[in-house]
């Protein structure tokens, strides 16, 4: 690595130090939780209608962030600006909804016109306070600790560590609460159908597969028949019963063709049965896409048979494909 020189490097260390002070400060919150969490867990939980998240300045701003994490994460969550509030913007609470706010000393001014209306409506309020015996933490139903013994910032010039706290706090809430409402992954690609990772996980084998024209043969049948269809069908060929039921017994593929080839030069009256894989990957219709091409990547394969549940061959998924589709 190279060397620093010493005003650059002085200028890193005081980086480091900035990121343990913030570390520590996050770390000491996890410490201090208590039975108030799982408090205000429940109410949230239990709410019928919106989580409200509000705060003033540094806080607003950080309250922005955690209603947006609430509602990417199943459940719905608005930002109130607290002056607005008094301003009509009152009119989107509910007695059915929650309230969430946030404030590092719990004695802003511009807050109290807005907890005296919740308090009127019957709101529950979640406050995120360094202060509990502020004037928003005597008002508030849970009082969740986001208190700090150190700002980042020099002189406190600015909320540095009590924002990162807040932060931290609010994803905590948001996540334990994905988790107590079982929201999944097929939920989150719901609530992001234009992101990549929406597509990726709404993406199914059955969106890719091969359905037409499937390339299978029994195990009775000759390797010469094998070959002409694995030249033609892209490398990979399904054997199944011979009862006509179509249920899986193995697979032929390329790979297997090329090292019968290096044994024998008599192959082609060889019988399919004594050459195929008789444990094969597969996959199913409604598997996730990303997972089929998870399970090609660990075994080296290039294509699945798709099985329904009894199983018979239904598709053939490629990874070309399932690569095309967006599903990596």
């Amino acid at each position: 690595m190279r060397k620093l020189a010493p005003a650059s490097e002085r200028l890193v260390e005081r980086g480091k130090r900035i990121l343990a002070l913030e570390a520590d400060a996050v770390r000491q919150l996890a410490d201090n939780l208590d039975v108030a969490f799982a408090r205000a867990v429940e109410l949230l939980a239990a709410a019928k209608g919106r989580v409200i998240v509000s705060g003033v300045g540094k806080s607003g701003l950080i309250a922005r962030k955690i209603a947006a994490t609430f509602t990417s994460t199943g459940t719905p969550a608005m930002f109130l600006h607290p002056v607005d509030s008094l301003h009509g913007d009152l009119g989107i609470v509910s007695r059915a909804d929650v309230a969430v706010v946030l404030s590092k000393s719990g004695a802003s001014d511009e807050l109290f016109g807005l907890v005296s209306q919740l308090k009127r409506l019957g709101v529950p309020i979640i406050a995120l306070t360094g202060d509990a015996e502020s004037p928003l933490g005597r008002q508030a139903t849970v009082i969740l600790d986001a208190s700090v013994v150190e700002e980042a910032c020099p002189e406190t010039l600015a909320p540095t560590a009590s924002t990162t706290v807040a932060l931290a706090l609010g994803d905590a809430l948001a996540v334990t609460l994905l988790e107590v409402k079982g929201f999944r992954r097929e939920d989150f690609a719901a609530l992001h159908p234009g992101g990549v990772l929406g597509r990726k996980l709404l993406l199914r084998v059955a969106d890719v597969m091969l359905t037409e024209s499937l390339p299978t043969l029994t195990p009775d049948r000759p390797m010469r028949e094998c070959v002409m269809l694995l030249a033609e069908k892209r490398g990979t060929v399904a054997i199944v019963e011979r009862d006509g039921n179509g249920r899986l017994v193995g697979v032929v593929t390329a790979g297997d063709l090329t090292r019968l080839m290096e044994r024998t030069d008599r192959f082609l009256d060889i019988a399919v049965g004594d050459v195929m894989t008789k444990t094969p990957k597969a996959t199913t219709p409604d598997e996730l896409a990303a997972t089929a091409v998870s399970l090609m990547e660990r075994h080296g394969i290039m294509a699945l048979p798709v099985l329904s549940e009894d199983r018979k061959v239904v598709g053939i998924v490629h990874l070309h494909d399932l690569m095309k589709a967006g599903a990596v």
